[in-house]
């Protein structure tokens, strides 16, 4: 294995991978690999990448739960600046773990990514005053295939870190998701 480190099946989720670069830091500021295809395909992860994507959110800002149903895309993802929570929904017909959720914090400070396989549904919370998150997807974006879940369906009792007094914004797509 070179610089990454993986952890597999996080949460017990079979798929899920928290990725941890090594980086190199003096009193120049840092530098490490963010993805490579080597490192990667040794501890599993073959997908071929096709587009990549970044946004912006302020402190409250809640995207998701998002999937695609014909086109599913698988994710890498990561945060450049501030911090997120990040969640995964497994949604996959069959799997041992359907309706589980696992949630990571990202930050730019501890430099961590998160791949969610194809048949999860995503979504992050901003817990920060301003975040930049990006991500590597396996599939393009087909608008008419999007779909959702509510971010707060009580099926799935995902536990958002949501501070005493934190306003959630979402966009007008967000709020109209039903329950699984």
């Amino acid at each position: 294995m070179g610089k990454i480190k993986v952890e597999k099946n996080a949460g017990g989720i079979e798929g899920l991978m928290i990725i941890e670069p090594t980086v190199f830091g003096d009193s120049r500021g840092y530098f490490m690999e963010t993805y490579n295809k080597n490192d990667l395909a040794e501890a599993g992860l073959t997908k071929e990448f096709v587009q990549d994507n970044q946004s912006a959110s302020v402190y409250g800002v809640l995207r998701g739960l998002h999937r695609q149903i014909n086109y599913p895309q698988g994710k890498l993802v990561r945060v450049i600046s501030g911090k997120v929570w990040d969640v995964a929904v497994d949604l996959r017909e069959g799997s041992k773990t359907y309706k589980k959720w696992f949630g990571i914090e990202l930050s730019a400070d501890n430099k961590k990514q998160f791949y969610i396989p194809e048949g999860f549904a995503h979504g992050f919370l901003v817990l920060s005053d301003y975040a930049e998150f990006c991500y590597k997807v396996t599939d393009f974006f087909h608008p008419n295939d999007e779909d959702g879940i509510a971010w707060n369906d009580s099926s799935l009792k995902i536990d958002w870190p949501i501070p005493n007094g934190m306003e959630i914004i979402l966009s007008e797509k967000d709020r109209k998701w039903g329950s699984l």
